[in-house]
């Protein structure tokens, strides 16, 4: 199992996690929806981003993006990127002139939704099954995913609790993404992401 922190704004917290002894696999940041507290205007989230990320894959999260951004966002060092609400074929074109990976983001209430993975498992390297929640921590029913191929990189991500029994997910997902139930008062907590990467890595041990 691997894990994404998804909605990091400050450096303090971003340094914490790229060296912290069981480090996850990516970090998410909010490029262009400003309805989420966790958003990060252009010029913070180029000073935040160029720092020494070891062995953790940043990702770069949009809503919709338009050509504007994405001419800003590939001068930055991003691993993928993750899109919601991007159609199958612009989703093909943002990959090839960008060159870069996908992390094709679905919004889930139902099986339809979750079918909507038919239409990127060729062009999208992990296909992110959310909620209908974005900025808001809003779960969905995860037997809806037992159908989905093995094959499929799974990324699941919908109010899961830092401190929950993360072995009930490892049937369902490859990557856990979690954001707000790391956070105290609005803000990411080192203790919380503490606890949420042990998790993590004493899951991975014992399995």
């Amino acid at each position: 199992m691997d894990a994404k922190i998804c909605g990091v704004k400050s450096p303090k917290t971003l340094s914490y996690i790229v060296n912290h002894e069981y480090p996850p696999k990516f970090v998410g940041f909010i490029a262009n929806y400003p309805k989420s507290k966790r958003y990060l205007e252009f010029e913070d989230l180029k000073k935040l981003v160029n720092t020494n990320k070891k062995n953790v894959k940043f990702v770069c999260v949009l809503v919709d993006p338009d050509d504007f951004i994405l001419k800003k966002i590939k001068e930055l060092k991003f691993d993928y990127l993750q899109l919601y609400k991007v159609g199958a074929e612009r989703t093909k074109i943002i990959k090839q002139n960008l060159n870069i990976k996908i992390i094709t983001a679905l919004t889930i209430e139902n099986i339809n939704d979750v079918l909507g993975y038919k239409d990127y498992e060729k062009i999208s390297d992990i296909i992110l099954f959310d909620s209908k929640g974005f900025e808001k921590s809003v779960g969905f029913d995860h037997k809806l995913l037992d159908n989905v191929p093995k094959s499929i990189n799974k990324m699941l991500a919908g109010n899961i609790q830092y401190n929950d029994k993360l072995d009930k997910y490892i049937k369902i997902a490859d990557i856990i993404d979690i954001s707000g139930s790391l956070e105290t008062l609005g803000e990411k907590d080192i203790s919380k992401i503490n606890t949420f990467l042990n998790n993590i890595k004493k899951l991975n041990y014992e399995t």
